[in-house]
């Protein structure tokens, strides 16, 4: 019985000590990344708050109402820049960890999709700044009742902003995921094609929660949601098909 649980033991304890290789290797690889980065902080704080600056009416600026803000909101960016350029290397990590655990079809498939994953939520943060932001803060600026002077805190602005990215980001990964639901077998693409005017619906409601409470920012989200589930929709269309011409005899 000793014997049992001693074998039993030492996979767990071989598999939390990779874990744990592969967590450090990630925490590393961020912690360089901050020391390279951290010089330009103030210079990457600055290329974020330019599409709000750009459109701030003439005579106001950006403010910092906490003693420590103009240190903590740069280093805050820096820190988040430096986990968003280092996500490729992390989900390698991740990748190396779980992969000896895979078939080898699911192996074909993972590694498309973690590039994929990556490319689309840095498309998605891409389409927030070059895109949303300058609308959205164009729109912001010129709404100001009359008297009131636009001088927003560097502290709000880096959390608005970041959420936005978040949002924006994640939301990109839609076609991965609706692949990922027909791939397992959740759902088939026809029951997603029959739902699609909920999906439309469900893409204008999370726009609404995800963003600030005004219509551009909502419609920016939530038209490229339901885009990017079209395209899902077709991915896996695509795949169905591929599956069904090779299960036919003959192949």
């Amino acid at each position: 019985m000793t014997n049992i649980n001693s074998d039993t033991e030492q996979p767990l304890i071989s598999h939390l000590i990779e874990l744990r290789v592969c967590a450090l290797r990630s925490i590393i690889c961020v912690f360089v990344i901050l020391v390279i980065l951290l010089p330009f902080s103030n210079q990457i704080y600055a290329y974020v708050a330019t599409p709000l600056i750009d459109e701030l009416p003439k005579g106001s600026h950006m403010i910092a109402t906490e003693v420590a803000s103009p240190f903590f909101a740069p280093f805050k960016l820096t820190l988040f820049c430096a986990i968003f350029i280092t996500v490729p290397y992390i989900l390698y990590q991740a990748w190396s960890f779980i992969s000896p655990g895979l078939y080898k079809n699911e192996k074909q498939f993972t590694v498309p999709l973690l590039i994929s994953s990556s490319l689309l939520f840095y498309i998605g943060v891409a389409f927030a700044y070059y895109v949303v932001f300058p609308l959205l803060f164009s729109f912001l600026t010129v709404s100001a009742p009359k008297g009131v002077q636009v001088m927003t805190d560097i502290n709000h602005y880096l959390n608005f902003v970041i959420k936005l990215f978040f949002a924006f980001g994640l939301s990109f990964e839609i076609p991965v995921a609706t692949f990922l639901l027909v791939r397992t077998g959740f759902i088939s693409v026809e029951k997603l094609a029959a739902n699609r005017p909920y999906i439309i619906v469900s893409a204008f409601f999370i726009g609404m929660l995800l963003t600030p409470p005004d219509i551009i920012s909502q419609i920016l989200l939530a038209v490229p949601i339901w885009l990017l589930f079209e395209i899902g929709l077709i991915i896996s269309h695509y795949y169905e098909n591929k599956i069904s011409m090779s299960d036919k005899p003959g192949d």
